[in-house]
């Protein structure tokens, strides 16, 4: 592992009251002492605790006054000597400060270094570092809570004792293997059970991909209908504030809006595309073009119709653009008398709403986040939200599954255990490569 002593900010760049530099490795505290010069409390600066000072350049230019704080390996972030200066908030003061440490012999750290050497050092697993990426990201409250729930351990904890189970009974079917002319009893019967409950494990982990993966990433919701059909007014009406220009003349949207939010913390990309017509303005023709491409993307696609007329023509073109599947129909106007809705629109689920007075929004909410399945909200169960994870739980599986079939050669079924044994392992990072850990830290923040 690179034994050089890293800094970074801490926090953001831009103005606020506090901006924190962070330093990490063997000559953290040296660097310290060298430029701080602290009010009451003499070197050796205690553990973990805040001193007040002022920050000196060797010239003795007073560089800021500032909170410094020592934390002695093992017991810190990265499991090394760690210093955090905590200075005013500005980005001149931060900068001249990295420019103290960088020149004293500190290397700029790179994305995620911080938290890449806590996984090398062995306080975390790959799992809780992804956790951690995921928490600083999180845009709502179930996200939050997945994540946390990654960086305290509760699906490392789980994936642990899966391994533990599969260690057990690849050392039954080795000892088979390897000691043949003693009679051990053992016998690859009560192996197959435990693989049978290991593959129940498993595949509840994989099965709860999907809520996590909505929950952790969100959703994308598509606007969609013909032109002037009230997308924008509604699109105004969830976000709660002017976000796109409403006009009674037709096809004001061309290009794509998008805007996040929270719906009964499930979050949300809500998109305003442009009315689905026929159209010979080339500038309209492209907005349509990427209406229909977005479509293919969508999660959900609200297909909304001015529920008091009988829909058009450009209602059935909107609705050829869709997957049934993904469709909720949106009657807007239910302020208005309703008209008949003929099939083969009356065919999918639907919400009556008025963008104009509010009515029926709250029942659409609560319908968008029934269709997920999600409901916000998040119990004990770990859930599994990484791709990665997911593919490294799905060999596990397969090699699982295949273990099933080799009743009779234990050789066969000691490969097999061992592949899954291994899948797991790549999960906590046990047996990860490191192109694969590169491309997971190099999503982090500077200074994380």
């Amino acid at each position: 592992m690179d034994e050089q002593t890293i800094v970074a900010p801490a926090t953001p760049v831009g103005e606020g009251g506090v901006g924190i530099v962070r330093l990490s490795g063997s000559r953290s505290v040296e660097l310290l002492e060298r430029f701080f010069r602290p009010s009451r409390q003499l070197f050796p600066l205690p553990s973990h605790r805040l001193c007040h000072g002022h920050l000196v350049a060797d010239d003795g230019t007073h560089l800021d006054e500032v909170l410094a704080v020592f934390m002695g390996r093992p017991h810190s972030y990265t499991c090394e000597d760690v210093v955090e200066v905590h200075c005013h908030g500005g980005n001149s003061v931060v900068r001249r400060i990295l420019d103290l440490f960088i020149a004293a012999g500190a290397r700029l750290a790179r994305p995620g270094e911080f938290t890449l050497r806590a996984f090398l050092n062995g306080r975390i697993d790959l799992v809780q570092a992804e956790g951690v990426a995921e928490l600083i990201r999180a845009r709502s409250e179930s996200a939050r809570r997945i994540a946390l729930g990654q960086v305290e351990g509760r699906l490392s904890s789980l994936i642990r004792s899966h391994r533990d189970q599969l260690a057990d009974l690849l050392a039954l079917v080795e000892a088979c293997i390897d000691f043949p002319e003693e009679d051990l009893g053992v016998e690859l019967s009560p192996v197959s059970e435990g693989v049978g409950e290991l593959l129940a494990g498993i595949d509840g982990l994989i099965s709860s991909f999907d809520q996590g993966r909505i929950l952790r990433e969100g959703v994308s919701v598509l606007l969609l209908g013909r032109p002037n059909v009230g997308k924008s007014s509604l699109l105004n009406a969830f976000v709660g504030e002017a976000r796109a220009i409403v006009t009674d003349v037709a096809g004001t949207t061309r290009d794509l809006i998008e805007e996040s939010l929270a719906i009964g913390g499930l979050p949300l990309r809500l998109v305003d595309a442009a009315g689905i017509r026929e159209t010979e303005d080339p500038i309209e023709l492209e907005g349509v073009r990427r209406a229909r491409a977005r479509a293919q993307e969508a999660d959900l696609v609200l297909l909304i119709l001015d529920g008091s007329q009988t829909p058009g023509d450009d209602d059935l073109l909107a609705l050829q653009v869709c997957d049934p599947h993904r469709t909720l129909l949106v009657l807007n106007k239910s302020d208005l008398p309703p008209a008949p809705l003929p099939t083969p629109f009356a065919e999918l689920s639907r919400v009556r709403v008025s963008a104009h007075n509010g009515q029926g929004l709250v029942a659409l909410r609560e319908a968008v986040v029934s269709f997920f399945g999600a409901g916000g909200e998040v119990g004990e169960a770990p859930l599994v939200s990484e791709r990665r994870q997911l593919e490294a739980l799905i060999r596990c599986r397969e090699a699982l599954g295949r273990v099933t079939v080799c009743s009779d050669s234990p050789e066969l079924a000691a490969l097999e255990l061992r592949e899954a044994l291994d899948a797991l392992g790549d999960v906590l990072g046990e047996t990860t490569p490191t192109e694969i850990l590169d491309r997971i830290f190099s999503r982090f923040c500077v200074g994380k």
